[in-house]
């Protein structure tokens, strides 16, 4: 298992490989369809953005509230084709990758290749597991939104699988 810090490097994301299992740390955004709608309407008014979006990872995530001494409640993946209207331009932005669940659209297998960036695979039903991996976490966007609200999180040990790499690799290709 890699044990991989954020940002991620242009020569990491390029040595992972589809099917790689990974233990991710850093800083993440959480962003869901309701935030990506946001998020898209600030570009196209050229509006900054609340997160720094070059290298930056998404988990397409609502957070639960946290129970107390806890960053965060459960925080699994969601379905992650429903980001696929957003995916490619935020690719093509500069987004470092993605964090989520499934397969993704063909447009976006190709912005990933075009870019040279990375989807991550979280595991459905583990949603306890990721939120106890977060150690903090912070609303920066969207509050009323709720927990498809934008939280930076910094997160420690994230298990993750590469699902798409950069070269367009992907561990739901069929035979």
């Amino acid at each position: 298992m890699k044990k991989l810090t954020l940002p991620l490097s242009s020569a990491q994301i390029e040595q992972l490989h589809a099917g790689d299992a990974v233990l991710l740390s850093g800083t993440l955004y959480t962003a869901r369809d309701c935030a990506h709608k946001r998020i898209f309407e600030m570009l196209d008014r050229g509006l900054p953005l609340p997160f720094p979006l070059k290298n930056a990872v998404i988990y397409y995530a609502g957070p639960c509230p946290a129970p107390e001494g806890k960053a965060c409640g459960s925080c699994g993946p969601t379905t992650s084709a429903r980001m696929a209207p957003f995916a490619p331009r935020l690719l093509d932005l500069g987004l470092g990758g993605m964090i989520g669940k499934g397969e993704m659209s063909a447009e976006t297998i190709e912005a990933l290749k075009r870019n040279k960036k990375v989807y991550f695979a979280a595991i459905g039903g583990a949603g306890a597991t990721y939120g106890n991996g977060v150690k903090k976490m912070v609303c920066i966007a969207f509050p009323d939104l709720l927990s498809e609200a934008v939280y930076e999180m910094t997160v420690e040990n994230f298990p993750l699988v590469v699902a798409i790499d950069s070269l367009g690799k992907s561990i739901y290709e069929r035979n």
